[in-house]
């Protein structure tokens, strides 16, 4: 699904129509210049190669300054691939902007989520604690690991205190509640994964989508 790179300014509230609070989070999105152009006869499959965020050429490999100058594109720190239906408006060179966006429309936002370092069970997975009386040995620890001698291990998955967070986090359908073409800002309902300044991938909702579908051919 076409989309947009962006990144994450801080979360804030508003007043809608009915003057109830509700919660956004505040994205800077693109520009975002298109760095090459997938196409069906030529690649066998239809994406868009588009970039965010500057970076110094003497960070940059002469390969990707090579391949940036076909696009006429400075160095971008951010370069991601994303597959759409069709390509035919689209040419390197040009820019994919927030208006690719309307409110009201439904997204799906993809960063990092917030690091929290190595975490025990309850904190990580939501575990239930043991007794709190004196004695019991048994506060936060992760809880029983499995059987004796059959199977004499632990099976895969197990729900362990371990490193939380830090990982590449997806939520789906985002509200977008405004959309400030002069200013390329996208104020979507709700929190996005990362932390302030933190890079964030916007793309409008496959599932979203596929239901206008069903209900247009109703």
């Amino acid at each position: 699904m076409l989309g947009i790179l962006g990144k994450k300014i801080g979360m804030t509230r508003i007043y809608d129509e009915k003057g109830l609070v509700v919660p956004v989070t505040v994205v800077e999105a693109g520009p975002c210049p298109v760095l090459q152009v997938k196409r069906e006869a030529t690649d066998g499959y239809c994406a868009l190669q588009i970039g965010f965020g500057s970076k110094k050429a003497k960070n940059t490999t002469k390969a990707e300054l090579g391949h940036l100058k076909k696009a006429g594109a400075a160095p971008q720190k951010i370069v991601r691939e994303l597959r759409v239906d069709d390509t035919g408006e689209f040419e390197a060179g040009g820019n994919v902007d927030v208006s690719i966006f309307e409110p009201g429309d439904i997204v799906d936002v993809t960063g990092v989520s917030k690091g929290r370092g190595f975490a025990g069970a309850i904190k990580r997975h939501n575990s239930s604690r043991g007794p709190e009386s004196h004695g019991s040995r048994y506060h936060r620890r992760p809880g029983s690991m499995g059987a004796s001698s059959d199977p004499s291990r632990v099976f895969k998955g197990k729900k362990s205190p371990g490193q939380m967070g830090a990982k590449r986090s997806t939520t789906q359908g985002m509200r977008v509640v405004k959309v400030d073409k002069e200013r390329n800002v996208l104020v979507l309902r709700g929190a996005v994964p990362g932390h302030n300044s933190g890079y964030v991938l916007i793309h409008k909702s496959a599932k979203a989508a596929a239901k206008a579908a069903r209900h247009a051919k109703k």
